[in-house]
């Protein structure tokens, strides 16, 4: 059964990472050029299409911040893992474009992949 994608936005991310009190982790799922334009600080870079391939690098219960563009890929992202019964997904809506129109930074990638 497919449930409603959970979203968070850009302040509120910043405010999750920030205090840093519930582990959690950020994922770009966007192409390795579009990320080295720079990504939200502590990002990990998952093209959207090797996280099929990648599902054993994240646990099914493990809270998980999915990134892109505008919010439509990272969307595509939290459905997947939804499907493949991880529970603790989220989306940030509006992207990376999101997080830069809310004057956030955006940094280097810190794991090339």
């Amino acid at each position: 059964m497919f449930r409603s994608i959970k979203e968070i936005n850009a302040n509120e991310l910043a405010d999750w990472l920030q205090v840093g009190d519930s582990p959690f982790r950020v994922i770009d799922v966007r192409e390795m050029r579009e990320i080295s334009a720079g990504t939200i600080p502590g990002a990990e870079a998952m093209p959207l299409a090797t996280v099929p391939l990648r599902t054993g690098e994240m646990a099914p219960h493990e809270k998980l911040v999915f990134v892109c563009h505008s919010g439509a890929r990272s969307a595509q992202a939290c459905a997947f893992l939804q499907r493949q019964g991880y529970s603790n997904v989220y989306n940030l809506r509006g992207g990376i474009v999101g997080w830069a129109a809310s004057g956030l930074p955006a940094v280097p990638p810190s794991n090339p992949y």
